[in-house]
């Protein structure tokens, strides 16, 4: 008999290695719905948010290709919180759209698990809270987070830093979740997946 709907929040802080679990879980046969990839998408070039964020912030925070000047806007969002909240205004509706639009496409498809992968998901707040049935958290420490963010990007450790102090504390994730895999300093890409495909196996997957 096929399992009933799941449906699993997946978040984590930068660096976290959020993003490969949630390959993994695509992997092993769940619904993947990214908001991150999906906010990036309305802000590249031809992106439905693209045209409301030039009227508002000014064509000079679009750059020669036409999508958003992420480098700029990150900038302006640090120095005036303000920014961000009108950002968010533009964007929020454009991604909510596009995530009912999935959803409706993966219980169409007989999915039995659609995961929402939401960086911000604590952040959010009651809102993403009341829509899964868990929130599974990817854990690791803060030097780790840092590490591996160099690792990977140009941003300097004050830029990384600086996001990382944006989002919720690694107490503030532990608390608020009900499935916790750890990925530290001392983790391999097995011993995640591993963890994952016990995850996905105790889910019916």
């Amino acid at each position: 008999m096929k399992p009933p709907l799941f449906l699993l929040g997946l978040t984590g802080g930068i660096g976290s290695g959020k993003s490969t679990a949630s390959a993994m879980l695509a992997e092993r046969g769940a619904a993947v719905i990214d908001a991150d990839a999906i906010s990036r998408s309305t802000t590249a070039a031809g992106g439905s948010a693209v045209p409301a964020i030039a009227a508002a912030f000014g064509c000079g925070l679009i750059g020669s290709d036409g999508a958003l000047d992420r480098d700029a806007m990150r900038a302006l969002v640090f120095q005036d919180a303000g920014c961000r909240t009108r950002l968010e205004a533009i964007i929020h509706p454009l991604v909510a759209q596009e995530i009912e639009r999935q959803i409706a496409q993966a219980v169409a498809q007989g999915s039995a698990l659609i995961v929402f992968d939401v960086p911000l998901l604590i952040e959010a707040g009651a809102r993403w809270r009341a829509r899964v049935d868990r929130v599974l958290v990817i854990d690791c420490d803060r030097a780790t987070q840092i590490k591996r963010v160099q690792a990977r990007s140009r941003l300097s450790l004050g830029e990384i830093e600086r996001i990382v102090q944006t989002q919720a504390t690694r107490a503030e994730r532990l608390s608020a979740a009900d499935i916790v895999v750890t990925n530290g300093a001392d983790m391999t890409l097995y011993m995640l997946q591993q963890q994952i495909q016990m995850l996905t196996t105790s889910l019916g997957l």
